[in-house]
C-alpha cells in the first residue's frame, strides 16, 4: 500500500501555527526606539532579508515613518506591499500591516491599552520571532504573565 502524500499548498497544517519565539530587550521609554533600531541592525547583520522585518512604536512614530507618511499615506502602504525594506508602522494603524517573519515593537509610550494593544497586534503578526523593547515590568504588567 503506497503511502498517502502530505498535503501541500496554502492549506496543508491548517492547525494554528506554532507560536513566535519572544525575546524581551529592557529598555527605557526614551531608549525604547533606540533598542529596536540595534535589534533591527542585528537581525539585518545576521542576514535576516530586510522585508523580512516589521517595527511597531507604541509612541511617537519612527522617524523613516513620519518622512515617509509625508509623501502620502498611498506611497507609505505601497512600500509595506513591496515588502522590500523593514516597515516600521504606528500602533495606531499597525493592524493594517502584514504578518511578517520578524516583529519589534518599541514600547516607547502611548497608553497601557495601546501598548497592550500593540503587543497583542505584533504577537499575531509575528511568524518566528515577537522583539519588545520596553521596560519589563510595564510589558509583564501588560501581557499578564512574564516574558
Amino acid at each position: 500500500m503506497a503511502a498517502k502524500p502530505a498535503p501541500s499548498g496554502p492549506d496543508a497544517g491548517a492547525a494554528a501555527p506554532a507560536a513566535p519565539q519572544i525575546q524581551l530587550i529592557p529598555a527605557s521609554v526614551e531608549g525604547a526606539l533606540d533598542a529596536a533600531e540595534e535589534a533591527v541592525d542585528l537581525l539585518l547583520d545576521s542576514g535576516r532579508a530586510p522585508g523580512d522585518v516589521l517595527v511597531i512604536t507604541t509612541g511617537e512614530q519612527h522617524p523613516w515613518a513620519t518622512h515617509e507618511l509625508s509623501f502620502g499615506e498611498a506611497s507609505y502602504w505601497a512600500q509595506h506591499d513591496a515588502r522590500d525594506d523593514v516597515f516600521y508602522t504606528d500602533a495606531t494603524v499597525a493592524a493594517r500591516a502584514a504578518s511578517r517573519p520578524v516583529v519589534v515593537v518599541a514600547v516607547n509610550g502611548g497608553s497601557e491599552a495601546a501598548a497592550a494593544s500593540a503587543l497583542a497586534l505584533a504577537h499575531s503578526r509575528a511568524n518566528a520571532l515577537l522583539i519588545v523593547c520596553g521596560d519589563p515590568q510595564r510589558i509583564n504588567a501588560v501581557l499578564g504573565a512574564g516574558v
